[in-house]
Formats: C-alpha cells, sequence, structure tokens
C-alpha cells in the first residue's frame, strides 16, 4: 500500500497524502488491494488511516485522489493453481520471455482487465467481496460437471468451486463464461448438459464456446485430438440452440459455414475470445473505415494473415480494391513456430512472417493484425515491429481492423 506519486493538485495532494505514505485503511475499512482501495474510495467525505497518522477530505463522489501505488494490484498476483489439460501456455517452447509463462488466475484482474478465472484460487471470503462489490468477473467454466471439471483442471478443488459461479450467479453479478472445447472430454452431451447449467442464470450474459489450442510442443502431455470439420458443425449447430452462447470464429470456419450476421453478437461481448471477430472486421470493411489516408495514397499493399483468417481477409481486401483501387495482396502465414494446428493470426510470430515473406513483392506497405504484438509492440517470439521492416525492407502498419 505504499504510494509511489502523488498527482499535482489532486485530493490527495491537497489533503496532504505525500510519497512513501502508506495507506492502512479507508472509513474504518482495511485497505488489502486495489479493489478495497477503489470501492472505497469512492465516497465523498474519506478518512484515510496511514501509516503514521489519519487524514480526513472531501472530493467529488468517484472522483479519483491522485495515487500511485508500488504496484497495479496493490498486491501480489495470483497465479493459477491448476494443472488443466489444454494449458497453452504448458505447451509453449522455452527461451520466449518470462512474462509468457506466467500463469494469472486473479479475480481482480478479471474485473479490472477482463481476464478469465477458474475460482479455484477464491475462498468464501472473495466470493462475499465479489457480491458486496457487485463485481463483473469472466469464469472459465469448461464443464460443470463436479468430478469431469476435477479432472480437467486437475485440481480436486476445481468441482467444488463450481458452487461459487452459482452463487455468484444467484446474486445477480454480470458473468461472461467460456468453455475450452477439448475433444472426448467436455463435448457432445456434457457440452450440452454444461449450457443448459449455465443459461439458467439471466446474469450470465455470455458464454464462449472455443476449441482447443494444440501445438507441436505437447510431449508429456494429455493426449488431445484436434476436431474435426462434422465435429465442428456439430458445436454450432448446439450453440445456436441456446441463448447467448456463441461457438468461436474457428469452429465456424472450420465447419465451413457462414459467420453470424453483426444483431447475432449482441455487441460483441466475447470478442476477445475471438467469438464474432471476423464479423466485426466484415463490418469495419463494409463501413469503408480502417485506411488512414496515408495508407490511401498506396498503390500496392500487401496484407498477412493465419490460416483461419485467410479467406475471409482475401475476400475483403478484394472488395476494398474495387472501392479504393489499390492493387492488395494477402498472404496465407502457417505458424510453423507453434505447428500449423494453430490457425489463429494472433498467435503468429515474427519469424514466420519473415521467412514466409523474404523475397515476396510487398508494394509499399504489409498491414498486419494488432492481436499479433503485446502492450510493448512485441511478438509472441520477441521480434519488434521495426526487425520485420528490417527483415523484409518495407513499412509495416499495424491495424485494428484486420
Amino acid at each position: 500500500m505504499k504510494i509511489v506519486s502523488v498527482q499535482k493538485n489532486s485530493p490527495a495532494d491537497l489533503s496532504g497524502i505525500c510519497v512513501d505514505d502508506v495507506v492502512l485503511a479507508i472509513n474504518g475499512h482495511n485497505i488489502s488491494d486495489v479493489l478495497d482501495y477503489r470501492f472505497y474510495s469512492t465516497a465523498e467525505k474519506l478518512t484515510i488511516t496511514l501509516q503514521n497518522r489519519t487524514i480526513k477530505l472531501e472530493k467529488d463522489a468517484y472522483q479519483d485522489l491522485g495515487i500511485t501505488f508500488e504496484t497495479y494490484l496493490m498486491d501480489e498476483k495470483k497465479n493459477c493453481r491448476n494443472n488443466c489439460i489444454f494449458c497453452f501456455i504448458d505447451q509453449m517452447p522455452k527461451g520466449l520471455r518470462d512474462t509468457l509463462y506466467f500463469k494469472d488466475d486473479d479475480a481482480r484482474l478479471s474485473f479490472l482487465q477482463g481476464n478469465y478465472i477458474t475460482l479455484t484460487n477464491l475462498s468464501d471470503r472473495d466470493v462475499e467481496r465479489i457480491i458486496k462489490m457487485n463485481l463483473s468477473v469472466n469464469v472459465s467454466v469448461h464443464t460443470t460437471n463436479p468430478e469431469l471439471r476435477h479432472a480437467m483442471l486437475n485440481n480436486r478443488f476445481a468441482g467444488k468451486t463450481l458452487s461459487y459461479l452459482f452463487k455468484i450467479a444467484r446474486a445477480k453479478i454480470a458473468l461472461n463464461c467460456q468453455i475450452v472445447l477439448c475433444k472426448g472430454w467436455n463435448d457432445g452431451k456434457e457440452l450440452l448438459n454444461t449450457l443448459r447449467d449455465l443459461t439458467v442464470y439471466k446474469s450470465i450474459e455470455s458464454i464462449a464456446v472455443v476449441p482447443v489450442g494444440l501445438t507441436k510442443f505437447r510431449e508429456g502431455l494429455t493426449s488431445l485430438d484436434v476436431f474435426t470439420k462434422q465435429d465442428a458443425i456439430d458445436v454450432v449447430k448446439l450453440t445456436q440452440k441456446f441463448d447467448r452462447v456463441y461457438a468461436a470464429d474457428e469452429f465456424y470456419l472450420l465447419a465451413e459455414l457462414p459467420i453470424p450476421e453483426d444483431n447475432y453478437y449482441n455487441n460483441y461481448p466475447q470478442y476477445e475470445n475471438g467469438v464474432g471477430m471476423l464479423r466485426y472486421h466484415i463490418e469495419q470493411f463494409e463501413d469503408g473505415t480502417g485506411l488512414d489516408d496515408e495508407l490511401c495514397k498506396a498503390k500496392n499493399i500487401s496484407i498477412a494473415t493465419g490460416v483461419a483468417a485467410y479467406d475471409t481477409i482475401s475476400a475483403l481486401a478484394l472488395k476494398l480494391q474495387r472501392k479504393t483501387k489499390i492493387n492488395f495482396t494477402v498472404f496465407k502465414i502457417k505458424n510453423r513456430f507453434f505447428g500449423e494446428t494453430i490457425t489463429v493470426a494472433g498467435l503468429l510470430t515474427a519469424t514466420d512472417i519473415i521467412d514466409q515473406l523474404k523475397g515476396k513483392q510487398l508494394g509499399e506497405y504489409l498491414l498486419l493484425t494488432k492481436y499479433m504484438l503485446n502492450s510493448d509492440g512485441l511478438f509472441l517470439d520477441n521480434l519488434s515491429v521495426a526487425d520485420v521492416e528490417q527483415e523484409l525492407g518495407v513499412k509495416v502498419k499495424v491495424q485494428e481492423f484486420l
């Protein structure tokens, strides 16, 4: 709870709160992390207990105090206690940046950043706080069969903590859920039962059904099979029988079924899960948005995307070409880094892009989706956009609409 900066002329600054002060309580409530701090600091009148004195101040309701703490959470991140049979991190090669190997399972990050949690890290007190503070969270459910969830997460508490999910849902707290589907495990009748159990609760606003991602680095891990076209058809048909349930775009592409229309996705609550992302991009193209003035002056532009989205992006590029008279060339990049069973653009590396585009005619610009990069502008293999530009000799533009 140590303060590292105080914004000038903020409520905290004007009341005499200083750098290196330590916040212990607000209005008599102990502050243990960022959720406590944000919840109790929204009031207009505050009594703030510091390590060596007490400060009283008045401000506007919900006005920020202007304080920055040592860490974002004002606490350590909670790491995952599970050993899921489908965990993508367990399937990554060695030598990548350290942050890629950290498995978070923190309810606070779920509320603040939209991360998905399994609930196995929660205590009864944590659940009561979620309800008291009306904190919307995202839950990785996978199955509502307690024994099966225990087996899939390899955690003896995984089945028991389903009770937390239902308790939060009964309290009418907004929830979004995801199901990572593993063939022969939680699909078929198990998926049907899970969807029936979840859709009973109106507070569960959306449920995403996404296919397990299988890399080539699965030696020593549980044997899992890829989905076939018929499997994907079955999944799509089942999800469409339920309200608020969405199959990932990958299932539609594998099934060779048309992506649903814009209104089907109800403002895209599961966009970050790859649900409706292609439809959203189609709508962006139809609206004529996406190309800035600099790109509109180009004569030849190339686009690099993954195998899954290639056909859709190619069709959209052709439409855009007719509208703008720019010549677009779309390149299908195979994921040789993780293995060709990984087909989404967001998991492509700069190495694969460079290797497969070296020597190609790329025009004045190469367009890449922003989902290939982290917040620091790095690909999964730690290379940057500048590295791609240098290796390919082309200006790279990162786009949101791809």
